[in-house]
């Protein structure tokens, strides 16, 4: 490290093995500027919600909070559903639900959106991070084994499998590492 004299103050130069000055750590090597945190508004993912905001504030990020609902059409005893009509009252509690989830858990913390959308959720939350372009999911799991997971499958494992992007599962029942 060399520290020269210049109008005002001093320069400081460093060699290449040199990381900063002391008592300053390094720039992050990481560059995340966009984070994806599906949500279905269970505590587990309220809690991948609360892992986000830290990330978001740490790099400077935004995040996208996103709802994705499969509906499952059937023919009714007296005809057909009225589809449309279902997916808009599903999609308007949907974003009632965001926007209070926004409210109470993000507030003016960070940069925040929602979105809502309507199939596989698997497949809707990596086609939102690759339409996003964002930098990385934060998606919790519930952990299920054995047979509750062969009956519902894991969202979350599907999504790391077609992810556009790093994945980080946030556990139900884990070493906390989150402070405060």
């Amino acid at each position: 490290m060399k520290i020269k004299p210049a109008s005002g103050g001093v320069v400081v130069e460093l060699g290449t093995q040199e990381s900063g000055l002391p008592g300053r750590s390094a720039p992050s090597p990481f560059s995340i500027q966009k984070i994806l945190v599906p949500v279905d508004f269970s505590d587990c993912s309220r809690k991948a919600l609360r892992y986000a905001i830290p990330f978001a504030k740490q790099f400077g990020a935004s995040l996208t909070l996103l709802f994705v609902t499969q509906i499952n059409y059937a023919v009714g005893e007296f005809g057909v559903i009225d589809s449309p009509l279902m997916e808009g009252q599903v999609r308007e509690a949907a974003e009632k639900a965001m926007e209070k989830l926004l409210h109470e858990e993000v507030g003016d913390t960070v940069p925040a959106t929602k979105q809502t959308r309507i199939g596989r959720p698997a497949s809707e939350i990596a086609a939102a991070a690759k339409e996003l372009d964002v930098d990385l999911i934060i998606i919790s799991t519930h952990g299920h084994t054995g047979i509750k997971h062969v009956l519902l499958g894991s969202v979350t494992e599907n999504v790391a499998r077609l992810a556009p992007c790093p994945v980080l599962v946030v556990r139900e029942e884990e070493h906390e590492f989150l402070r405060g």
